[in-house]
């Protein structure tokens, strides 16, 4: 499975959200790629802070020719995440058609709801051509006590063809820590809220693998 974590919107933590989740299905026991496709390579400097070998394998392809690139390293993997760049057309094409999964990262944010719509409409296109191509919303940053991320959820409903996951990622002060270290927070702390979280997205996204399958 191909998961790409996309945006064309800046700053919405696709990154965080890759990494973790990279790191959550490699402790569930996945054989897992990440791949940087942001030509930022926040991903590959994640990776070059470590002490240690990640637990997961990481490759940096930023490149357009992702999509016609990436099967042949994806079939030595149970799970590849795709970790994409922003306002990068080209190379967000290219990601989309190479997922199986596209998982999009919104802050409970009306800006980013109204951003929504350009990833969607990209999506969209994509599945002229990859009828089997699937995506679903999850809510990041979520502050949490509030009614600010059911207010995301709602607003998000207008994609009627995009659901949102029921598994949400709450503001926590852990995720920049466990990052600055070169560390995923399920390494970092690993019964954490926040590892928690993670690992609940990496089981819903895991259940749609498994629904697809059936």
């Amino acid at each position: 499975m191909i998961v790409g974590v996309l945006n064309q919107k800046g700053g919405v933590g696709k990154t965080t959200v890759a990494i973790n989740m990279a790191a959550s299905f490699a402790h569930l026991g996945e054989q897992v790629l990440l791949i940087d496709a942001d030509p930022q390579g926040s991903a590959m400097a994640w990776s070059s802070t470590r002490e240690s070998e990640p637990p997961f394998a990481i490759v940096g392809m930023a490149k357009p020719t992702l999509h016609r690139d990436l099967p042949r390293l994806a079939k030595d993997y149970d799970i590849v995440i795709i970790d994409g760049a922003p306002r990068v057309n080209d190379l967000g094409r290219s990601a989309i058609l190479a997922s199986d999964y596209v998982l999009i990262p919104v802050q409970p944010s009306p800006y980013d709801v109204w951003a929504a719509a350009e990833t969607v409409q990209l999506i969209r296109e994509a599945q002229v051509l990859k009828e089997s191509l699937a995506a679903a919303f999850v809510v990041n940053r979520r502050i949490a006590r509030t009614a600010i991320g059911r207010d995301a959820a709602e607003a998000l409903a207008q994609f009627e063809d995009v659901p949102v996951l029921a598994a949400a990622l709450n503001q926590r002060v852990v995720y920049a820590e466990s990052a600055a270290k070169g560390l995923s927070v399920i390494e970092a702390a690993p019964t954490s809220e926040a590892a928690r979280e993670i690992e609940a997205l990496a089981r819903e996204v895991l259940n749609a693998r498994k629904r697809k399958a059936a």
